[in-house]
């Protein structure tokens, strides 16, 4: 089977996530291509493959606008192919946070008219050393806020990467 995974990163969690699932879908003997949006040209048809998994982050209550131009761009050709979609959030790493991270993906979907057969809602990172004060002030007083996680104690990675494993294969085996 041909898989293409697309994914848009911000911080670098979601390139993780993506590289994660070529690496599982190769070792499933399925071959894949893989291409981040911010900085490939998507130079594959997307007609040539039997699925697509798409991996995304959300910052700012949005996925990356290259992505979501990709994906706007592409709508027809996902429509007709068994797409997947991964949206990455801190919120997703919290039981609290679930319904605000699946209003992320919902609001994605509209914008672009998205309609994936498989989502999951995907729990990114922490990564310290890339925010600035702004960035971690934000990260501490109002994404983590009421959670029980010290964000100051430095980079933390929340992925579930057995769950992520999980829906990958019962994806690929739909």
């Amino acid at each position: 089977m041909n898989v293409l995974v697309i994914y848009g990163t911000v911080e670098g969690q979601t390139k993780k996530i993506a590289e994660f699932v070529a690496d599982h879908c190769r070792s499933e003997d399925h071959t894949v291509e893989i291409f981040d949006t911010a900085t490939d040209p998507v130079t594959a048809s997307v007609k040539d493959f039997d699925k697509v998994v798409l991996a995304a982050s959300v910052h700012e209550r949005r996925h990356p606008r290259d992505f979501e131009a990709f994906v706007s761009g592409y709508q027809d050709d996902l429509a007709e192919r068994d797409t997947m979609m991964l949206s990455v959030s801190l919120n997703a790493a919290f039981p609290a946070g679930m319904e605000e991270a699946q209003d992320y993906l919902v609001e994605m979907k509209m914008r672009t008219g998205l309609e994936p057969i498989a989502e999951l809602l995907v729990a990114g990172a922490v990564r310290q050393a890339t925010y600035d004060y702004y960035a971690k002030q934000v990260l501490q007083h109002v994404v983590l806020r009421d959670h029980d996680f010290d964000p100051t104690k430095g980079d933390y990675e929340f992925t579930d990467w057995d769950a992520l494993t999980a829906a990958l294969k019962g994806f690929l085996s739909a």
